[in-house]
Parts: structure tokens; C-alpha cells; sequence
């Protein structure tokens, strides 16, 4: 149990510095910065003109859209760094594994765009 408790020893120094520094970070702001807000401080900003109408209003799909596309992207950029890392490790194998996940993504792509997702009017 003891060696167990070694092992995290340098986390929690690490935590306990990071939890530190932060403190005196924020203190020393509050100290520092004059605590006057205004009306005009205290205002929405919201691209530089105020908030109209319901916050919970409906979006159209196409922004919904767009995010998973997004998303699909982004994922599939986080995939490729590693695998073109260890390509010379993995082999055919992984390099083919790789063709077939690239290929599903291009077909859902041609799917979204065929489909008018891409299209804003």
C-alpha cells in the first residue's frame, strides 16, 4: 500500500502546486483590479449587439449539421496522426484498415452533400 502511495506522490505535489499558483493568481487580480462595474460592464455582449428573442428557440438542422460534420473531421484527424506514426509498424493491415475507415467517412461526406446539408441559402 505504501508503494502505491509513492507512486502518486509527484501527482499530488503536482496538483497541490497547480492548486496553489492558481489561487494566488486569482487573489492577486481581485487585490490588483479595481472592482467598479458599470451598466455597461454588466450588460449580455453578444457580437456587439444585445440579445433578442427566446434562448431556447429552434435551430435549423443545417447547424446541426455542419457540427457532426465537424466532428466527423475532426475525429478523423486525431485518427491519422497515430496511424501515420506507427504506419511502418502496422503494416498492410493497418494501412488498409485505415482505407476502409476514410472510405465510410467519404461516403457519409457525399451523403451530407448530396443531400443539400452544405448548401446555405
Amino acid at each position: 500500500m505504501e508503494a502505491w502511495l509513492l507512486e502518486y506522490l509527484p501527482i499530488l505535489i503536482f496538483l497541490g502546486i497547480a492548486i496553489v499558483i492558481s489561487a494566488i493568481c486569482v487573489g492577486a487580480s481581485w487585490i490588483v483590479a479595481r472592482q467598479k462595474p458599470d451598466t455597461e460592464k454588466a450588460t449580455a455582449y453578444e457580437c456587439g449587439f444585445d440579445a433578442f428573442g427566446d434562448a431556447r428557440s429552434k435551430f435549423e438542422v443545417r447547424f446541426y449539421l455542419v457540427a457532426i460534420l465537424f466532428i466527423i473531421f475532426d475525429l478523423e484527424v486525431a485518427f491519422l496522426f497515430p496511424w501515420a506514426v506507427t504506419l511502418g509498424k502496422i503494416g498492410m493491415f493497418g494501412f488498409w484498415s485505415m482505407m476502409v475507415f476514410l472510405g465510410v467517412l467519404t461516403i457519409g461526406f457525399i451523403y451530407e452533400w448530396r443531400k443539400g446539408a452544405l448548401e446555405w441559402e
